[in-house]
């Protein structure tokens, strides 16, 4: 459902005043935040009744806009999202951010214009719109792909070999010092390149949980390599 004037929005925070200054101090430089553009939408969207629904359509509107202009941007990866899918998608990101903005209004700093904060929440939420609708429908793989593939095929003959002892030792690594769950994510994110909010959705957990698994993980895979004596991020000896 697509956001409307005169809709539920979230309930505002509350304004806060700033201390007072001397006559004879220097002048404060002024803030982005200063500008009467972002005191008028903050007073508006911080109001009640018919003013602050206005003021929410008004920014549903330029969060639209910027929706549909990085949803159409990032489709061009993705052909098979077809222009109805994208004005969907512009639709989506934008109602969803018009609802993270309201609900996160006593958090803005004032480091930059308030359009130009809340343009931010547009572009993330198109950016994952667009992202779990190229993987709607697509099996996420869990399997390591065939690690000759990993290896680089123009390497000469000594750097070969210690690059195939690299994976080899990287792929018992990965089958014995890992959990399941781990060995699962780390795979989806790091080897086959699955987007980590789409993996989120599919496990029916968040980010940041998937972040802590693939840290861990990866912890644990490094520390599994350094009993072995290897270590992947030492660079190369010279010829």
């Amino acid at each position: 459902m697509h956001a409307q004037a005169g809709g539920p929005y979230p309930r505002p925070g509350r304004p806060v005043s700033g201390p007072l200054t001397s006559a004879r101090a220097a002048p404060r430089p002024a803030s982005p935040a200063d500008d009467a553009d972002s005191r008028a939408w903050l007073s508006a969207l911080g109001s009640a009744g018919p003013t602050r629904e206005a003021a929410a359509a008004r920014l549903h509107a330029l969060l639209l806009r910027a929706a549909r202009i990085e949803v159409r941007r990032r489709a061009r990866a993705h052909p098979h999202l077809r222009g109805g899918d994208l004005d969907d998608l512009a639709f989506q990101a934008a109602d969803d951010a018009l609802v993270s903005i309201l609900a996160r209004l006593e958090t803005f700093r004032g480091d930059s214009r308030f359009t130009t904060w809340a343009y931010k929440f547009a572009l993330l939420e198109a950016a994952v719109k667009v992202r779990k609708r190229a993987w709607q429908g697509r099996e996420i793989p869990l399997e390591a792909p065939e690690w000759a593939r990993v290896a680089d095929p123009g390497s000469r003959p000594h750097e070969a070999a210690e690059r195939g002892e690299l994976m080899a030792a990287v792929r018992e690594g990965i089958a014995v010092a890992l959990t399941p769950h781990q060995r699962d994510v780390l795979i989806a994110l790091a080897v086959n390149g699955a987007p980590i909010d789409v993996l989120a959705e599919r496990l029916g957990t968040s980010r940041g949980a998937l972040y802590k698994t693939l840290h861990d993980a990866r912890a644990r895979l490094r520390a599994h390599l350094a009993r072995m004596g290897l270590d992947p991020s030492a660079p190369e000896a010279a010829p």
